[in-house]
């Protein structure tokens, strides 16, 4: 379970996430995490989460979001709740790192999600989007459809596109979730300092 102080890096989207509330403290229930974004990253593709509530607030920086294909600039201070259901996408619009306190409740499938997906992302095993090919990604939606579901390709297509490659997926090895990504260690362990960017105590796995 993510635990506070942890840091975990998305090398291709440049998100750079630092707990501040665990999941191990909430039993699940909620994740607090501190994203900090480089200049131009984003998460990796328009989706929604069919049971997730998603709050994200600007600390600094200037943050782009779309919401059910409506854009909006958030400033600091600003603060923004997506309700399940709510397609939404959001980006770093400014020339500097963007930091957003992001809160998801519940938090315990979205966290094996976010470990699949920043372990391909660091394994070098999506595209420059973050996102996973074709096979990975039919049996990633599969697996955690209760999670998050993206928007492309159509829902109806990717039902039936999805189930015709799942067991050609499986037969080449891949897998909807990974245990060693599940138990993967985070980059660092940082210590709070609430006027400026954590400050590493300890590395781990880069």
């Amino acid at each position: 379970m993510f635990r506070r102080g942890e840091v975990y890096e998305n090398p291709v989207t440049g998100e750079c996430a630092v707990v501040r509330v665990g999941t191990d403290e909430t039993a699940g229930a909620l994740l607090v995490v501190d994203l900090y974004v480089s200049p131009g990253g984003r998460v990796a593709a328009a989706h929604y989460h069919p049971t997730i509530t998603e709050t994200f607030t600007v600390v600094r920086g200037r943050v782009e979001l779309m919401l059910n294909e409506r854009q909006t600039i958030a400033v600091p201070g600003a603060s923004i709740t997506v309700a399940p259901g709510v397609v939404h996408d959001w980006w770093n619009a400014g020339s500097g790192e963007a930091q957003v306190r992001v809160e998801i409740a519940p938090a315990a499938r979205f966290e094996a999600a976010i470990r699949n997906t920043f372990g391909l992302a660091q394994d070098g095993k999506t595209d420059s989007k973050g996102m996973p090919s074709l096979l990975q990604l039919a049996l990633f939606a599969r697996e955690f459809d209760d999670v998050m579901r993206f928007t492309r390709p159509p829902r109806l297509l990717q039902q039936v596109l999805f189930a015709l490659l799942t067991p050609i997926a499986r037969l080449c090895g891949y897998r909807g979730s990974y245990p060693e990504y599940l138990v993967r260690p985070p980059s660092s362990i940082v210590s709070f300092d609430e006027d400026r960017r954590p400050s590493p105590i300890f590395s781990g796995h880069r």
